[in-house]
């Protein structure tokens, strides 16, 4: 009997051994992986207003009755960033923190605006359930059509100067931080930087 559970014993450290190593060398394969794969950037849409271009200058009014200009020189020098967004779309809900979050850590030069449109939606109420008191949230479907916003979540980023500096599709918080890496980098996306990087390390 004592044999038996010797040699029981021994298999399992065995097999216990022989998975430890099966984990390395998948986590190896992985970190591998994740190198090679570039961070994903926003999706782009085909009717979406390109980035580099002049944004077309707009007054939106928000919810709670501030006048919100869209596009043009700001004489501040501080850059916008309008989240399009739906309280019918629970992706749109989720990245709500997100963006708040973006906000805060990115205040001293990032003013947010949230987007959505209809008229027969609750906006009011989701207001209040996400806690967006704070920011400006505009309905209107025309500042939707002026960036080509035909599905969401969309991002729009407006630099400094009035001009589109990246935007797209933004399913997760790494769309919406890619936006903001691509005008630090001053490029429309941040693949375009990668690209822009390979060629360089090629170059040399």
């Amino acid at each position: 009997m004592s044999e038996i559970l010797v040699v029981s014993v021994v298999l399992l450290w065995v097999t216990v051994i022989v998975l430890a190593i099966a984990v390395f060398a998948l986590s190896r394969q992985i970190g591998v992986l994740l190198e090679r794969v570039s961070p994903a950037g926003a999706l782009t849409t085909q009717n979406a207003l390109a980035p580099g271009e002049v944004v077309n200058e707009i007054d939106v009014r928000a919810q709670d009755g501030r006048q919100i200009h869209v596009g043009g020189r700001r004489e501040d020098g501080r850059s916008m960033l309008l989240f399009f967004m739906s309280p019918t779309c629970e992706m749109c809900g989720a990245l709500v923190p997100v963006v708040q979050s973006i906000a805060k850590s990115e205040g001293d030069w990032l003013d947010v605006v949230f987007a959505s449109d209809g008229d027969d939606v609750d906006h009011e109420g989701y207001i209040r359930k996400k806690g967006l008191e704070s920011f400006p949230y505009v309905v209107s479907m025309e500042l939707g059509v002026q960036f080509g916003v035909s599905h969401l979540p969309h991002a729009a980023l407006v630099s400094e100067d009035g001009i589109l500096a990246a935007g797209g599709l933004t399913n997760t918080r790494e769309h919406i931080e890619s936006l903001l890496e691509a005008k630090r980098h001053g490029v429309g996306t941040i693949q375009e930087y990668l690209s822009q990087a390979e060629k360089k390390e090629a170059s040399i």
